[in-house]
């Protein structure tokens, strides 16, 4: 009750501190898709199984950290295409569809949670709704919050929202593209959790991957040729793309604090703080696992933490891949991505993918929270060739029961 009590004080005063920009913007957003039909549109339901599924479990912890949202988000169809035209030099043109599909992008977001929940939580609640609403004109704003973090912000010049630093200069009057908005979403996060002391010491990994069709007329994402696909993460939350043939593409790279990318960052602005722990994990401060990592652990962002997202964008043949599948760190340390990907071969429906995989890590020891979500495509229900590491799991599940009954002796 108190912890459900400190989470609505959160989101009180953050609403409250914000309440100009809340009272001139209307949330668009809602809990189903939109796509062509002959006579006009249709809608489907997102929370329906076959087209997300989720299973979770709270695992053998004495609470649960992870959380998850989705949503069809409404933004300015420019954005998508600046982003295409910069990471893809791909030529979508949204002025041929209606204005509500041009719109049309739909968020998922799964959340891992450590030092408490309050975080991941607040990203529950608040993520998609952040990311829909954030605007350029809030750049500066937070750029001098950011500034004003000092140590490791003190050599930030803004990343991908240097453009909207100053409102003044003429680079300032071009578009967000989707970068820009992911980066801008989760700096909010933080700065609204600033007076909180929950989050002084508790963060969130987070995952976010955004699906736009990019067929004309429109389908639905699960059923388009073309589908575009941008991914928002920092931590060790998990995304990984299935193709049809059975080959996986992981889509993230965990941001711990001895990976190649973040040790270079980290020397680069803060010198050393890197430091194994009794288990052989490295930590940075003697603390942390993952350092662009959070959302939240506030009392560590002088030190070097950034919530800044590491963004991709790709553009994919939707019936050549079968589903994309989001990841806590509790399934993803006890099981490979291709153990992973073929634990989806020959279900029914992507939640039953998301429970396979869940019972999966339960059987191999996991006892962290556990989350997975599974998102299809155009290729659902085709996966060929040979399941690769069928015999591996038989053996693992095999020795992991003689496991079991010692453990319990």
């Amino acid at each position: 009750m108190a912890l459900r009590l400190l989470q609505s004080s959160v989101l009180l005063r953050y609403r409250k501190s914000h309440n100009v920009r809340l009272l001139n913007f209307v949330a668009n957003y809602h809990d189903f898709i939109r796509f062509a039909t002959p006579g006009g549109s249709g809608r489907i339901a997102l929370r329906n199984p076959k087209i997300i599924g989720v299973a979770s479990s709270r695992g053998n912890r004495n609470h649960q950290e992870d959380f998850y949202s989705y949503a069809a988000l409404s933004l300015n169809p420019e954005e998508l295409r600046l982003t295409l035209e910069k990471a893809r030099y791909y030529d979508w043109d949204p002025s041929n569809l209606p204005p509500l599909l041009a719109r049309q992008l739909v968020f998922v977001g799964i959340y891992d949670g450590h030092g408490g929940s309050t975080v991941s939580q607040f990203l529950r609640q608040e993520l998609h709704g952040l990311f829909e609403s954030v605007d350029k004109s809030q750049v500066p704003e937070v750029y001098a919050w950011v500034k004003e973090l000092d140590g490791y912000f003190r050599r930030f010049k803004g990343g991908a929202l240097a453009p909207w630093v100053n409102p003044d200069k003429p680079e300032a009057k071009q578009e967000f593209d989707l970068e820009a908005r992911a980066t801008l979403a989760f700096f909010q996060v933080d700065k609204a959790l600033d007076t909180e002391a929950a989050a002084q010491e508790c963060g969130a990994t987070a995952s976010v991957v955004l699906l736009r069709s990019l067929d004309c007329p429109q389908l639905p994402f699960f059923g388009s040729a073309k589908v575009a696909l941008t991914v928002a993460h920092v931590g060790d939350t998990r995304v990984l793309l299935t193709a049809t043939d059975g080959k996986v593409t992981p889509l993230t790279e965990n941001h711990h604090a001895d990976a190649r990318v973040e040790a270079i960052r980290l020397r680069k602005m803060m010198g050393t703080g890197l430091i194994t722990d009794s288990f052989g994990e490295a930590r940075w401060m003697g603390a942390l696992a993952n350092t662009r990592s959070s959302l939240g652990d506030l009392k560590f962002k002088p030190l070097g933490v950034t919530a800044e997202p590491e963004v991709r964008t790709l553009v994919v043949d939707g019936p050549k891949y079968s589903h994309i599948t989001l990841l806590s760190d509790g399934i993803s340390s006890c099981a490979s991505d291709e153990e992973i990907s073929d634990l989806a071969r020959g279900a029914a429906t992507p939640r039953d993918a998301a429970k396979t995989i869940l019972a999966y890590a339960e059987d191999m020891g996991s006892d962290d929270n556990l989350t997975a979500l599974i998102v299809p495509l155009a290729g659902w229900g085709q996966l060929t060739g040979e399941d690769r590491t069928k015999p591996l799991r038989e053996y693992r599940i095999q020795e992991m029961a003689g496991f079991e009954r010692l453990r319990r002796m």
